[in-house]
């Protein structure tokens, strides 16, 4: 595999980057909004398409935010949401967060969404992004725990999805329950004043279902996880045919109610 594939796992299918335009600060980072102040300089690590990092970079301007990612394809997206926001203070780069190429102690605010549990070593990615951060800076890192996703109506295809999702991800040698695991991996880091927290995604308007259940209805059937599932084993062509749609059915139901839970940690380093 490529540095971007091995860093990445889930890869940027269509489907996968889709989910990841609708997040900004107010969904996705508010336990660090209020760290959030003019003039501060940011690392967005995992940046994906861009979307919290030109929040952020709005939110602190006139200071610095940078962005890195291992794929090109999303930086390209990343770039033109800055242009499209007219957002002069944010700058895209490729980079791999288990060597960041910054000097010690260059940033306020190192931010990474949904990134440690796509790693096989996720306290050696927080110890590089603690070494990055200023001393009185923070460290902010949030990440979905699999395990915890309970949805409505109850369908076997569905807890039949889960499975596949973590047994994929555990055959990657990553953490997709990593949610709960932040806080164990930030004192295995060696951060310092660590303060632990969790929220909530739920999807279950009409058009959040539409959107959700449609994403992963196409990730199924179109995605690295795809190959993955066939490829190891963890479910066939036809399995992941009734999983596809059986999140069809679920986004058509009036009923239709789906929540994520991820953990939070904001920590420093210790210097």
């Amino acid at each position: 595999m490529t540095t971007s594939d091995q860093v990445y796992g889930q890869g940027h299918a269509e489907s996968v980057v889709r989910s990841q335009y609708w997040r900004r600060v107010d969904n996705s980072a508010a336990y660090l909004a209020d760290r959030l102040r003019p003039g501060v300089a940011v690392l967005d690590v995992g940046c994906g398409p861009g979307t919290i990092t030109v929040d952020i970079a709005e939110r602190v301007a006139p200071g610095r935010v940078v962005g890195v990612d291992p794929g090109e394809s999303v930086l390209a997206q990343a770039r033109t949401a800055a242009t499209t926001a007219r957002t002069d203070n944010v700058e895209f780069h490729r980079g791999d967060v288990r060597e960041l190429d910054f000097d010690d102690d260059t940033f306020d605010v190192v931010h990474a969404h949904q990134v440690l549990l796509h790693l096989t070593d996720p306290v050696a990615a927080l110890r590089e992004m603690l070494r990055v951060v200023r001393p009185e800076g923070v460290v902010a890192v949030r990440d979905t725990d699999y395990a915890g996703a309970i949805w409505w109506p109850a369908d076997e295809r569905l807890d039949h999805w889960r499975e596949v999702y973590r047994s994929v991800a555990r055959a990657n040698g990553t953490e997709p329950d990593a949610g709960r695991r932040l806080l164990s991996w930030a004192h295995a880091a060696g951060a310092v004043g660590v303060r632990p927290s969790a929220s909530i995604w739920c999807h279950a308007t009409p058009a959040e279902r539409a959107w959700w259940g449609g994403m992963w209805a196409d990730r199924m059937l179109g995605s690295r996880i795809t190959e993955q599932a066939v490829a190891g084993g963890h479910a066939t062509r036809e399995e992941l045919a009734a999983i596809s749609a059986a999140w069809r059915e679920w986004a058509r139901h009036p009923d239709g109610w789906f929540a994520l839970p991820h953990g939070e940690v904001l920590c420093r380093a210790p210097r």
